[in-house]
């Protein structure tokens, strides 16, 4: 295809309106969800990349709460038996670093396919590029997005019924304000919605320029 820039001469035009048919006769549905003209290309393009940057930035800035996590549980290991200091703060501080890393990782964790998922199918020799595609919309549109528009909306009135009480730890000397972490929960499961909007956009884009060579 010719870079968006450039003068498109009347052959061109043409081969690219017979290219559109081409895809539009065979893949009606993939057509009809991903209009094939080439702003819509660039739009598709910019936007799985957007996606996919942002969540290698969110990714990568919440690795480091493994290393901060690390440290703190070192640290209370170490005063608790060597000192008999112990610290009720720290050790709920240590769990709720986890719940950060787990729902704000599971996006970044996505998008680099290393999540668990049942190797002896998907990566099965009877199963080509094609077929994975397939898979990944599929389980993407069924499984995936509605379960986490699910739990968001299910999960915004249990951070504001924390917020309201203004929940607390029960335990004395326990971390106060937990609808902030609770409030992960729905950011959380949003990141890895976009991330799944921006797979399933596309393996789709890819179904379509396969069937095109």
């Amino acid at each position: 295809m010719p870079h968006l820039n450039e003068q498109l001469t009347f052959e061109q035009v043409k081969d690219y309106n017979l290219t559109l048919y081409f895809f539009r006769s065979n893949l009606p549905l993939l057509s009809n969800i991903i209009p094939l003209p080439a702003d819509n290309f660039l739009i598709k393009n910019m936007f799985i990349k957007t996606i996919n940057q942002f969540t290698e930035l969110t990714g990568r800035l919440i690795a480091w709460l493994v290393l901060l996590m690390t440290l703190i549980i070192v640290y209370d290991v170490t005063t608790r038996y060597l000192f008999s200091i112990g610290s009720v703060g720290l050790q709920e501080l240590q769990w709720h670093l986890f719940s950060l890393i787990f729902l704000f990782g599971a996006a970044y964790t996505f998008k680099h396919d290393e999540h668990v998922r049942v190797d002896i199918i998907y990566k099965g020799r009877w199963m080509n590029d094609e077929s994975r595609a397939w898979v990944n919309i599929i389980g993407g549109l069924l499984f995936l997005v509605p379960f986490c528009l699910l739990i968001i909306n299910g999960s915004w009135q249990f951070v504001y019924n924390s917020y309201i009480f203004q929940e607390a730890s029960p335990d004395a000397g326990g971390l106060a304000y937990r609808f902030l972490l609770k409030a992960a929960i729905p950011i959380g499961f949003s990141l890895l919605l976009l991330q799944a909007i921006a797979n399933i956009i596309e393996n789709i884009t890819y179904l379509i320029e396969s069937q095109g060579e």
